[in-house]
């Protein structure tokens, strides 16, 4: 699921002098002055401190304390290498500290968030667990906040669902942002129901949110796939606050931030999303809107395989009258523009090359190569003064020279994908999911961001077992899921 992609830091962490601030850039560990250990970096995803942005990914169908389909996270630290499987922390329910405990079904880590929730300077992660059940409530759905440290994640705070009887499947999808407008990072919670929830920072361990705010949107309730299934959050009016992007299936529609909660601003695109980010494309200040339209309806003649909408944004906001779009049927993407490719279905954004414009990275987890079916396959679109382009657009697949692996069918390359800066040097690394690799083992791969782009030279590759997920005689589908994406 998505996440949104903020512009700037509001509150940025002030470490002294200038030559500070470039060695956190770096990724070097700081000592301040009379302390004995490195202060946190303040960045949203660096879950340890070290100053360097690190990948959380779910398996959702692993096995935990012997229950199936309990699920796990698995946070891959960064470092001036990149991520690898021996620098990992895997978190279920069963871990000290966590609440609840590991059930089957649950599926722990269906969705996931990060940002830093209390105002530590350590990233934190909040996990949505939309399947679980409570006593005579079937698919309730609870969310978790998993605390950053400087041993990395440790311990959680579960956020109770205020209207457990107008809804199920609560934490079906989260977005971080400052909604209000008063510098303190929020959270966005999405059900079945029409309800958001907007909870308010600053949150701490032991009493969760500060507050909370409801507001009621333009979408229809019920059963799975009814309500806020996509929420995002950007600033696309520039004023302070944080807008809210909900979408399901009947419709997408943008809420504006403020003090007294979000209020609709616009609907936007057709159909449902099957995806949503967020960036500054022309960095004039103002957050721009991408929706991912996967599944195309029948009257949809945009194309055929789906397709993805920039929309920009302005003074007044979302301006949902001018957005451009690109698919396979875009002169300079790769490929074919074929019948339930899922183009479009995973989305994010970062800037990739170094030129401080933001790129985007679209996947298509139902892409047919050669004889391998759903094999899959990810696209990074460059952005520039003038915007996204499709001119010098790549493709990866496990058929590309460079990338381990090799296509397979039903392999989901591209469920998911992610954008962020994992080694330190100020361009954002290319993550990609497949949760059907192997036969629902998963597997996560890493490219790096360089001048020219992503590159697949020293592309890392690492499964569900690999770092320490195992069968145990299920789908754990390890890279379902990805925090930022």
């Amino acid at each position: 699921m998505p996440q949104s992609h903020h512009k700037r830091s509001r509150r940025p962490v002030v470490l002294g002098a200038a030559a500070v601030a470039a060695a956190l850039a770096g990724g070097l560990l700081i000592t301040l002055p009379g302390t004995a250990s490195a202060a946190p970096s303040g960045l949203a995803d660096d879950f340890n401190g070290d100053g360097y942005r690190d990948l959380a990914s779910a398996a959702p169908g692993a096995v935990a304390n012997g229950k199936a389909k309990a699920g796990a996270i698995v946070v891959n630290y960064g470092s001036s290498s990149g991520i690898s499987a021996s620098r990992k922390k895997i978190t279920s329910q069963s871990s000290s500290g966590v609440p609840g405990a590991s059930e089957v079904d649950d599926r722990f880590g269906t969705e996931l968030a990060h940002g830093d929730l209390n105002d530590d300077g350590y990233g934190d992660l909040v996990v949505g667990i939309p399947l679980e059940d409570v006593p005579g409530d079937i698919d309730r759905g609870t969310v978790t906040i998993l605390w950053g440290g400087s041993s990395g994640l440790s311990g959680g705070t579960t956020i109770s669902d205020p209207n457990a009887s107008g809804h199920d499947r609560f934490g079906q999808s989260l977005a971080v942002g400052d909604f209000t407008g008063d510098g303190r990072t929020d959270l966005a919670v999405g059900s079945t129901g029409k309800d958001v929830w907007i909870f308010k920072g600053g949150f701490t361990k032991s009493g969760g949110a500060a507050g909370k705010l409801r507001f009621d949107a333009q979408i229809e309730s019920g059963a799975y796939p009814m309500g806020a299934v996509q929420l995002a959050a950007g600033d696309f009016d520039d004023d302070g606050a944080d807008d809210v992007v909900v979408a399901s299936s009947a419709g997408n529609f943008v809420y504006r931030g403020a003090s007294t909660g979000p209020t609709l601003q616009t609907e936007v695109g057709t159909g449902y999303a099957g995806a949503l980010t967020v960036a500054d494309f022309g960095l004039d200040g103002h957050d721009d809107l991408v929706v991912g339209n996967d599944f195309v309806g029948v009257l949809d003649a945009t194309a055929d395989g789906g397709y993805v909408t920039v929309f920009p944004g302005g003074a007044a906001g979302v301006d949902a009258s001018h957005g451009t779009v690109f698919s396979q049927a875009t002169e300079g993407v790769p490929g074919a523009d074929e019948y339930n490719d899922s183009f479009g279905g995973a989305l994010a954004a970062g800037d990739v090359d170094g030129d401080d414009f933001p790129d985007l990275a679209v996947g298509a987890d139902f892409e047919t190569i050669g004889a391998a079916s759903h094999t899959g396959n990810a696209w990074v679109l460059r952005g520039g003064p003038s915007g996204l382009t499709a001119t010098g657009a790549k493709s990866f697949n496990q058929g590309t020279s460079g990338v381990p692996g090799a296509n397979e069918s039903s392999d989901g390359f591209g469920g998911v994908v992610h954008l962020a800066d994992l080694t330190g040097d100020g361009r954002a690394d290319l993550s990609v999911g497949a949760a059907g690799e192997n036969s629902d083992d998963g597997a996560v791969w890493m490219l790096r961001g360089a001048s020219g782009g992503i590159t697949t030279s020293g592309a890392v590759s690492f499964s569900g077992p690999t770092v320490g997920i195992a069968r145990s005689g299920d789908d754990p589908m390890f890279g379902d899921t990805m925090s930022g994406s």
